[in-house]
């Protein structure tokens, strides 16, 4: 139950590499062009705005336009948050950024989310530039990116795996919804995601992130296409461990119970970061699947908002 892209576009057309230069110093940037904007979300600005309001305000969301909370004192580590198209997900999503508004400023966001594609590499990070959706541009925390790379043996410094991908771009027209230009990213885009990769990809942020005034944002869906009540039942499962802050335990019932969530890699490593930073509880904010909005029960897809805080 996500939207499809009507208009595909070019990889020339999807990402841009153009040179900027001053008379002092040239400089070379790298921007990461909207992949789905005016699809799976809307494309201009004043549309989009207004479709992240609606997703606040929806039912299933929080039912009012959050206010970020400048004195927060930032108590969540990481979110788990959904990435289909804004009018099938976007409520749930909005309850996790209802939280983090509400918990305070955090000056990085580190997004993980798997790879849809099958581009680049196994575990593939963005290290310089910027990325683009209808509401500006987001620039990557290029000193993080860097340290993150540079301590891990199986990330990559690679563009290709985040050209097109929508699980990390998802996430971040409502971070600038919240916080404009006082947010930097890091994005992640994860093929690999075996636990011992998981782990490796975990422990490298606890120790990239240590003293960081930063998120960590697990990009996935839940069960995809099963019967509402067999989507129910299994997601259940995995949101258990999730809540139990048990990586294993997750990959175990995503194995042994089939379940078709996208993420799992993603969650399990902001699950083994947020501990080692200091997290020790998980709260489910929302569960809800497709079906709620399309009322289709035979074919859903779930999605959950989940926060981990210290």
């Amino acid at each position: 139950m996500i939207p499809i892209l009507f208009v595909h576009k070019t990889i020339t057309n999807l990402f841009v590499l153009y040179a900027s230069y001053s008379a002092e110093v040239p400089l070379t940037m790298v921007v990461r062009m909207p992949s789905v904007a005016g699809s799976w979300y809307a494309g201009t600005p004043a549309l989009l705005k207004k479709q992240i309001e609606d997703c606040f305000l929806h039912s299933i969301g929080v039912k009012r336009i959050p206010k970020v909370n400048l004195k927060g004192t930032r108590k969540i580590i990481g979110l788990v948050c959904p990435h289909a198209g804004y009018s099938y997900s976007g409520p749930v999503a909005a309850n996790s950024y209802c939280a983090l508004a509400e918990d305070g400023v955090p000056e990085v966001a580190v997004i993980l989310g798997p790879n849809h594609t099958g581009m680049g590499s196994g575990l593939s990070i963005m290290v310089d530039g910027k990325w683009r959706t209808p509401l500006g541009e987001i620039e990557i925390d290029s000193a993080i990116a860097h340290r993150i790379a540079n301590m891990s043996n199986i990330i990559d410094i690679d563009e290709k795996a985040h050209l097109s991908e929508h699980s990390l771009e998802m996430q971040i027209p409502f971070l600038q919804y919240l916080y404009g230009q006082n947010i930097r990213i890091v994005p992640i885009c994860m093929m690999m995601q075996d636990l011992d990769s998981s782990r490796d990809v975990g422990k490298v942020l606890a120790t990239s992130l240590e003293g960081k005034n930063a998120i960590i944002i697990a990009s996935t869906d839940l069960s995809h296409y099963e019967t509402y009540q067999r989507a129910f039942d299994k997601d259940s499962e995995a949101i258990r461990e999730i809540l139990r802050l048990d990586e294993e335990g997750l990959m175990r019932a995503v194995t042994q119970l089939n379940i078709s969530m996208c993420g799992p890699g993603p969650v399990a490593s902001c699950i083994i970061a947020s501990r080692s930073l200091g997290a020790n509880k998980a709260t489910l904010l929302r569960y809800s699947t497709s079906a709620d909005i399309s009322g289709e029960m035979g074919a859903v897809v779930g999605y959950a908002s989940i926060a981990i805080e210290r």
